[in-house]
Parts: C-alpha cells; structure tokens; sequence
C-alpha cells in the first residue's frame, strides 16, 4: 500500500510540474494583450483609439511613460511562417519606447538570469528571453524599449502541418 501511495503521490507531482512548464510555454502579455491570442478589437477596447495608424497597420497608442505600438498577424506573416490562417489579425508584436525610464540591468536582475541571451553593442545591450516572448533594449545602461512578441512554443503549435 505505501508503495502505490509513493506511485500517486509521485505522478501527481509530476503533473503537477509538466502543468506549471506548460502555462509557462505561453507569450509574455501586457496590460491582458497577448500575441497570438488578442484581437485588433480587443486591443482597441483595452488602450482606446490610436493616436495614429501606419500603412501597414501599426497601431500607435500613448501610454505613461512612453507610448506602445501594437503590429498585427498579416496574411503574409502566415503565408512566410506556414501558420494557421485564423491567427490574421492577432496581436504579432507589442512595442513599449520608454521615454524616461531609470530601469538597468541590474535593478530588472537580468544580468544573472540564465532565460535572457544577452548581445551587446557600444551604446546598446539587448536581453532576449524567446521562450516567454519578451525582450528588452537599453540604450546606455537605461530601458528604452520592451518587446512582447510570441514565445518559441507558440510559433511552433501555431504552425500548419
């Protein structure tokens, strides 16, 4: 009897550890806007109307401390990545240009953790967390951009096969 108790006792464990790696697979959101998953409307409900539109359909918001841009999934992006078709119109990619940020490095604790690739350049260092979908820019040691962009996992199942 321990011995099937020990059994259940360890698959429930496991269960519960492949559950926690999973909801982590997702995309990074911001302020509940998701890749993949939100909608051009959705995104129009949540930050309101645009302060301006670009030809190929960047949406342009102003938010505190900066301003956001929302890209959307095109037929072309889906066509190139071989996806599925009902992901047209979704949120590809959220932008945030901080304006007059303090954040470093060092006060977000990036520099020691292992899920960010870090490149650097002489004025720029980029840290890169794919599997979550966000990435961040410092120009000069301070944040001037956060990127929510689809996460690795989601690429991979959204694909056709």
């Amino acid at each position: 009897m321990k011995s099937f108790n020990h059994r259940v006792f360890r698959t429930t464990l496991g269960i519960l550890f492949a559950l926690t790696i999973a909801a982590n697979a997702s995309a990074a959101s911001w302020n509940g806007i998701e890749p993949f998953k939100t909608t051009k409307a959705d995104v129009l409900k949540i930050l309101g109307q645009p302060i301006g539109e670009s030809p190929d359909g960047v949406l342009r918001f102003p938010v505190m401390g900066g301003s956001a841009q929302v890209s959307f999934v095109n037929e072309r992006f889906v066509t190139a990545k071989k996806l599925k078709p009902q992901l047209v119109g979704t949120v590809l990619e959220i932008v945030l240009q901080h304006d007059r940020s303090s954040d470093t490095p060092e006060s977000m604790n990036l520099l020691k953790n292992n899920a960010f690739a870090r490149d650097e350049t002489q004025t720029s260092t980029i840290f890169r967390n794919m599997k979550q979908g966000l990435i961040y820019t410092f120009f000069q040691g301070t944040l001037k951009s956060t990127r929510y962009t689809f996460a690795d996992e989601q690429l991979t199942k959204a694909r056709r096969y």
